[in-house]
């Protein structure tokens, strides 16, 4: 069986840590260890760990802007669809979320600095995320679209959380009532 190329193996390596530990408790020598070469065979794909990290912070915004973006490919004209199908991958998604959490939250928790590149790029796709919500409230119809894309955040988002610290049993029903409830409010 023929190896992936270097820069791939590279790639998926540094994604896998990252996600599997944070960004902090990483090393290159990890990320070689992990890809199957040398510390110098990583950094000649790469002038630092930090290209790296934000190599996999501009995948994992890019993944979830994709699973969006195929929620609306899915039911586009349906609104109300979209935001049960969006509801229902954060569902899906807690029981692994419980392992190590929101990748975006752990890199805010290690990255101190509130105008460090990575926490404006996360800033800026959870910006854009609560814009596209807030559209897809007013296209459902929802009374007062913008406190229903705030709510429907803090619920997904605190939901996540819940999941990664185990502190809801039945988290899973509790919030597809939550959203229910938040997603019959129309005008």
């Amino acid at each position: 069986m023929k190896k992936q190329p270097l820069r791939q193996r590279i790639i998926e390596a540094a994604f896998r840590l990252f996600d599997e530990r944070g960004i902090q408790h990483v090393s290159v020598d990890a990320i070689a260890v992990a890809a199957e070469t040398t510390k110098m065979g990583v950094y000649r794909h790469f002038s630092s760990r930090d290209v790296l990290v934000d190599v996999w912070l501009t995948a994992t915004i890019a993944k979830y802007r994709g699973i969006l973006d195929e929620i609306e490919h899915l039911h586009p004209d349906d609104p109300h669809a979209q935001l049960r199908e969006w509801v229902n991958h954060v569902l899906e998604g807690l029981p692994a979320i419980s392992h190590r959490g929101c990748p975006f939250v752990n890199t805010i928790a290690e990255v101190s600095d509130p105008e460090h590149p990575w926490r404006q790029k996360i800033r800026n796709h959870k910006l854009d995320q609560v814009e596209r919500l807030k559209a897809l409230c007013r296209k459902a119809g929802l009374s007062d679209p913008n406190t229903a894309a705030a709510q429907i955040t803090f619920v997904l988002e605190g939901a996540q959380v819940a999941a990664q610290n185990g502190s809801l049993p039945a988290i899973e029903k509790s919030l597809a009532t939550l959203t229910h409830e938040m997603l019959s409010g129309r005008k």
